[in-house]
């Protein structure tokens, strides 16, 4: 059937199975030569399975986050008394601390008082930093560029930025994010509070900024491609240097919707800058929190882009009768 009659159709078309490129001869081989397809993979993305590449990296990511999250679970487990029905109700509001704040930065705090903390961070970070270096060996291997890699170190900037630079900064692990759902989210409230409200730190706002601008670049996007596919247009490489119809008309139809278009090439560096730098600016707040500003409020009625309430309540002085009996009297 060629022709694609609504968004709601979608024809999955097989073709032989792809072995991928051939790889360096000091690369580990693939796994999961067999030829196998999957129907409902092929509903979501490629119907193809495999083959699959881990090398030492990726071995040793998965060994060390699956390290880190039986850590975290276990404990989480534990808190409840080994309890397998209040695990699974509690889930989200179960939690592993970061050491409290009279420890500062010692590494060495027992595990029941924040240790199994930070033995979890460093598993996951490992973990994380690990899947780096798979995602840049990979694309190197491929002879692809390295864009998605910087992408995710961006995101990890952030990561780090919340669990490990800014607790540095500010001299204690107290200063993390706990592992857990709802302890997270309260963190990031508790936090907005403390230090006067996140959403007058300018880095916050960036980080909004391109966080939404992002993702309506990315559906534009997406949009657009689904649109002219009938012309080819998912074809992009092909279409960036060598415009065909798929192109002109998508071009066309954007000049006519809003009087400028981006090409098939600017559109994916537009959308690149905007989602990398959603998680550089929220870092770089979080790092200047507490640091250097310690109410983003008041820093933002000192710049004119909050507003300075009146006071409601006028000082009022306490009688001393009043104060008879509050203190033992």
């Amino acid at each position: 059937m060629g022709y694609y009659s609504s968004i709601y159709f979608r024809s999955q078309i097989r073709g032989p199975f792809d072995p991928g490129v051939p790889l360096p001869k000091h690369d580990l081989p693939r796994i999961q030569e067999a030829k196998t397809f999957s129907y409902w993979l092929g509903t979501i993305g490629d119907p193809q399975l495999g083959p699959l590449y881990l090398g030492w990296s990726g071995v040793l990511s998965l060994a060390f986050g699956f390290i880190a999250i039986e850590i975290i679970g276990l404990n989480m487990w534990a808190s409840v008394d080994w309890d397998p029905y209040a695990f699974v109700r509690n889930i989200a509001f179960l939690s592993l601390d970061p050491p409290p704040a009279e420890y500062g930065l010692n590494p060495f705090v027992p595990l029941g008082d924040g240790g199994w903390w930070i033995l979890a961070g460093f598993f996951l970070t490992t973990s994380i930093l690990l899947w780096w270096v798979r995602s840049y060996s990979r694309a190197r291997a491929l002879g692809l560029g390295t864009h998605t890699s910087w992408a995710f170190a961006s995101a990890i900037f952030l990561y780090l930025s919340l669990g490990l630079f800014r607790p540095i900064l500010m001299g204690s692990w107290s200063e993390a994010v706990p592992f857990g759902l709802i302890t997270h989210l309260n963190w990031t409230a508790s936090v907005s509070v403390l230090y006067g409200n996140w959403y007058y730190n300018p880095f916050h706002m960036l980080s909004i900024v391109f966080l939404y601008g992002s993702t309506m670049l990315f559906a534009m996007h997406g949009a657009t491609i689904l649109a002219v596919s009938r012309f080819g247009g998912e074809r992009e490489a092909e279409e960036i240097v060598d415009r065909g119809t798929a192109a002109e008309r998508a071009g066309l139809f954007w000049r006519w919707t809003m009087g400028f278009n981006a090409s098939y090439e600017s559109i994916h560096r537009w959308a690149w800058w905007f989602a990398v730098l959603t998680t550089f600016t929220g870092a770089i707040g979080v790092l200047l929190t507490g640091t250097v500003v310690d109410n983003w409020y008041l820093w933002g009625v000192k710049h004119g882009i909050a507003p300075s309430y009146p006071s409601v309540y006028p000082d009022f002085p306490i009688p001393n009768d009043a104060m008879r009996g509050a203190v033992g009297q």
